[in-house]
């Protein structure tokens, strides 16, 4: 699959800020990582830490903590990792299905999905 990028903007915990950022499209990514400098200029708090595995197979300690997202007319509270400054903001799988996007790599965009639920049809 080609790799494309999105704008996207990163808001501050009380969505009142928000910046612009372009991101690299990872869908083999489990979260949105972004530059730990961005996240604290915008008052974002890692609220735990876990590990990570790297696409060369090393493993990584990071932050992760939660704020304002702004994508495609749509805003929600997503995940987000603290990543090293020179770290190329990505826009992670988690974030996708919470947007409810899905990939379309010929066409280099993102398109919107249903969301999927397993759940009776008729009420309880």
């Amino acid at each position: 699959m080609g790799t494309f990028q999105v704008e996207l903007e990163i808001g501050d915990p009380q969505g009142q800020h928000f910046e612009a950022v372009d991101a690299l499209i990872d869908s083999g990514a489990t979260y949105t990582t972004l530059p730990e400098a961005l996240l604290r200029r915008l008052g974002v708090v890692p609220l735990s830490r876990a590990n990570f595995v790297l696409a060369d197979g090393s493993r990584m300690e990071r932050g992760i903590g939660q704020t304002w997202m702004r994508l495609e007319g749509e805003e929600f509270i997503v995940p987000v990792v603290f990543g090293p400054e020179a770290t190329q903001p990505l826009l992670g799988a988690v974030t996708l299905e919470i947007f409810r996007l899905g990939i379309d790599p010929v066409r280099q965009r993102l398109i919107p999905v249903d969301g999927l639920l397993l759940v009776n049809k008729e009420p309880l």
